[in-house]
């Protein structure tokens, strides 16, 4: 029998500890990574006991009468550890089923975990959204190196990080997130009169936080930045959570200089993930970002999300 419990700010050492032990989990399950935008979900975070000992977590938050897996992350799904089996996974999603009816819910919106952040297969959780007739209503294309097996750069993206080393930048670990987050917002806005998912504070605010995880490499030039990527460091995956050049930046190949430093510091992970490319659901496809990020050798992976009627 499985018991669902609402998560409760008491159970924060107890969520955390499973999540350093998951076979599935990722720094930003982690509550003080999640709680830094608590102020705009409504946390519904959820364990799952058997036996009074947990088996299961879900990151999520309410939205009306719709539970998201989490609307403020990039992904959510349901964390696990080795001893999740399939027939377990089943018996959760049955639980889950009843306890969101009970408590006036009507629809699951569920963000799976990408198999490149599995530490172990942890695939259970596809299957039962199968199983329980869930619609495939998101599919985000990201682009990623398998360390181990590089393929090559395209002969265009050598030759632009031969052009920029000749121009002896300063490529280095910055601690100036705001710099870089003001370059990242105006660049952003400028060419699709958007904004960044975190502000400059978040963002210093989280790196202050995860030191070991959040990190920014950046580009100067006479003492200016003129480029940078933000990197989420995971277990086995290095994820570019940002990255921007200014109009010189571009000019000068900046973020192909970037990405092959970052590339090569941490060839011992297993991915190097670029982020997605896709807007509307994945169905459209920016193939001039999508073929930049090609060109390192990179190759796609999915990050999909399901909807559940109740």
């Amino acid at each position: 029998m499985i018991e669902i419990k609402r998560y409760e700010a008491k159970e924060k050492e107890l969520w955390d500890n499973f999540v350093k032990g998951s076979k599935n989990g990722v720094f930003f399950f982690l509550r003080d990574y999640m709680e830094y935008h608590s102020d705009r979900f409504e946390d519904h975070s959820l364990i799952f006991l058997k036996n009074d000992k947990p088996v299961a977590l879900l990151p999520a938050n309410r939205s009306g009468d719709t539970l998201f897996s989490h609307a403020g992350l990039t992904f959510g799904g349901i964390i696990t550890n080795r001893k999740m089996k399939t027939s377990l996974m089943l018996q959760i999603f049955d639980s889950l089923k009843e306890y969101l009816k009970e408590e006036g819910f009507k629809k699951l919106f569920y963000k799976a975990i990408p198999h490149i952040y599995h530490s172990y297969p942890s695939e259970e959780d596809l299957y039962a959204l199968f199983i329980n007739n869930a619609t495939l209503v998101k599919r985000e294309v990201s682009s990623t190196i398998e360390m181990g097996h590089k393929i090559s750069y395209s002969r265009n993206i050598r030759r632009n990080i031969k052009k920029v080393q000749d121009n002896r930048l300063n490529v280095k670990r910055s601690y100036d997130f705001s710099t870089f987050m003001l370059l990242k917002e105006e660049q952003l806005f400028k060419k699709y009169g958007l904004m960044p998912t975190h502000t400059a504070l978040e963002m210093e605010y989280l790196a202050g936080r995860f030191p070991d995880n959040i990190k920014l490499f950046a580009a100067e030039q006479n003492g200016t930045m003129i480029g940078g990527v933000v990197i989420y460091e995971n277990k086995n995956v290095i994820h570019a959570q940002y990255q921007e050049a200014n109009e010189l930046g571009m000019d000068l190949h900046v973020p192909s200089l970037l990405f092959d430093k970052i590339i090569n510091q941490y060839s011992e992970k297993k991915y190097f993930d670029f982020g997605i490319s896709t807007e509307n659901n994945g169905f459209y496809l920016n193939e001039g970002l999508i073929d930049f990020k090609e060109r390192f050798g990179a190759r796609s992976t999915v990050y999909d999300s399901y909807e559940l009627n109740l």
